[in-house]
């Protein structure tokens, strides 16, 4: 493990009043206003003079050891620890590795430290946190404030879509001392004025870059693997420019990525000269589209403190000319990073072994009752999924609801996987591929045509309470297509020269929001789905609702 003793820093004194209302164990000085300090990634420790909350700690690399934060966090100074860890509140914005980190949760922090639940359908999260010996959690409902402590309101807004994560996703707006702060992370919610209607936002944290592995580990040529890296990137500012735009916070932190990538399998997905085959760019490139648009960006790095008063300042825990040094020369950067973690890296591999389990009889003990119970997923997928899991080759027969040895049948998607990976998450019984396989990149995928969101949507809901959830949104969603179910009496909206429904077909965004015309096509950029502006045909998967569209009249 690195030496996490941090070097020269710079501080900054803040004025401070002391909390009367905590036990006397827990008295220490609090800033009198509001100040946030990035921790690394999506982390921020938001202190105000009523109490702090520590967001979305993430230390430990996630995902098989794909990703790790950056710019790196394991330098922060003792002092930050110390508030780290003796924060009054924790709030977990949803169970991704890069979110929730199991490892560095179960070594630190009190045990009975309040937890600020996000409502979710389910109680997977409340679950998952209690399994760390967690005791005590501060309930709230979508969207409504709550004190927590005098002085000190809180409002998580919740995402709950499958394709966003079956476990839910949210995001954290804090009121006190006069300012309001937004900690979106990576929450794609749909209706952006909730976000807005507690008041004017002072701080905007939002996430800009890529969280995916597509297009990078497709079967594909590097000249349209290019094209499609170009398109997603494009996608993904669109998205965030729109979330800026409509909170119109006084100022803006480009937050929740991009994760670097130090293993030498995978150091070609960091975006360094530009032209890599990557959806990763870094805050430099968001900072710049912001100051196109005449937006106050905020660069941070682990340790950036960010004040909010009259004005918003910062200070970042090193010389300016060493925060720039990181994305300037950010090749030797990285791979400074990598040598100090290397030998982790190496240890972490070499524990990658086989299991004593049959693969094919465990997923068939636990897969095939869960196809079962979603007959409507499973014809939308329509196809067999091959997945490959070294020597051994696994169809999932979608049609006949059945897992069994591939023998060379037809299929429509395939996945090449690690066995050991493989067997690892199926011994865990990991309820979400997605999150604790998928996301490392650590594979290789093809498809015979577009994108199918079910077959995502069946590896994201390994459970039977997952399962449900995913076969009644898809139900619902052909209910709505047949012209019943939600948002059938809205009005149609006008979108450049054209009339279109007011909600996306994909997942109800409000396409006066996040609908555009570009290139000929029409898009949603929330998720970055295009629809043919004649037919309204779905470009980006065939097996989605078509988009009700018309060229507007003269």
């Amino acid at each position: 493990m690195p030496d996490t003793t941090f070097h020269t820093t710079f501080h900054t004194t803040f004025h401070t009043t002391f909390r009367h209302d905590l036990p006397h164990d827990r008295q220490r000085l609090y800033p009198a206003g509001v100040r946030a300090t990035s921790i690394g990634h999506a982390g921020i420790l938001i202190e105000t003079s009523a109490g702090s909350i520590l967001c979305d700690p993430w230390f430990e690399p996630a995902f098989f050891g794909g990703w790790f934060p950056f710019p790196r966090n394991d330098q922060l100074s003792a002092d930050l620890h110390e508030r780290i860890e003796q924060a009054d509140f924790l709030y977990v914005s949803h169970l991704h590795g890069d979110h929730h980190d199991k490892a560095w949760l179960d070594q630190h922090l009190r045990r009975d430290i309040p937890i600020l639940l996000p409502g979710f359908p389910t109680r997977e999260q409340r679950r998952t946190l209690q399994e760390h010996g967690f005791t005590n959690f501060v309930e709230t409902s979508d969207t409504e404030e709550l004190e927590i402590a005098p002085g000190l309101k809180i409002a998580i807004h919740i995402e709950s879509s499958i394709t966003d994560g079956p476990g839910g996703d949210s995001a954290l707006v804090v009121i006190a001392d006069d300012a309001i702060l937004v900690n979106q992370n990576d929450c794609r919610t749909n209706d952006l004025g909730q976000l807005a209607a507690h008041g004017p936002v002072d701080l905007h944290w939002l996430q800009f870059s890529g969280a995916i592995w597509y297009p990078m580990v497709y079967e594909m040529d590097d000249a349209q693997k290019q094209h499609q890296c170009a398109a997603k990137v494009n996608a993904q500012f669109a998205r965030a420019m729109r979330y800026v735009e409509k909170i119109d916070a006084r100022a803006v932190v480009p937050s929740a990525g991009p994760p670097c990538f130090l293993d030498p399998d995978l150091f070609g997905l960091n975006m360094i000269d530009g032209d890599e085959l990557s959806i990763f760019p870094d805050q430099t490139t968001f900072l710049a589209m912001l100051n196109d648009s005449e937006r106050d960006g905020v660069m941070n790095i682990p340790g950036t403190t960010i004040e909010i008063g009259d004005a918003i300042s910062s200070t970042h825990p090193m010389p300016d000319a060493q925060v720039e040094a990181i994305f300037n020369n950010k090749r030797a950067y990285l791979e400074q990073y990598q040598a100090d973690w290397l030998p982790w890296l190496h240890d972490m591999k070499a524990d990658w072994k086989a299991l004593d389990i049959d693969l094919l009889a465990e997923l068939q003990n636990w897969w095939q009752p869960l196809l079962e119970m979603a007959p409507t997923l499973c014809s939308m997928v329509g196809a067999n999924v091959v997945i490959n899991a070294g020597d051994l080759p696994i169809v999932i027969d979608f049609p006949n609801a059945e897992v069994r040895r591939h023998d060379g049948e037809q299929h429509g998607f395939r996945f090449d996987i690690p066995r050991d990976l493989v067997e690892a998450v199926t011994a865990q019984r990991a309820v979400d591929w997605s999150n604790s396989l998928l996301l490392s990149c650590r594979f290789t995928a093809w498809r015979e045509g577009e994108f199918n969101e079910y077959v995502y949507n069946f590896l994201k809901s390994l459970s039977r309470e997952r399962i449900k959830r995913a076969e009644a949104e898809v139900v619902r969603k052909l209910e709505i297509a047949a012209g019943g179910g939600d948002h059938v009496d809205e009005a149609d909206i006008q979108i450049g020269n054209y009339v279109v429904q007011r909600r996306c077909p994909h997942r109800d965004a409000d396409l006066e929001a996040f609908g555009e015309i570009q290139d000929g096509e029409f898009v949603c950029t929330l998720h970055g789905w295009r629809f043919d502006c004649d037919t309204g045909a779905c470009l980006t998967s065939p097996t989605e609702t078509p988009l009700r569209i018309r060229r507007a009249s003269l």
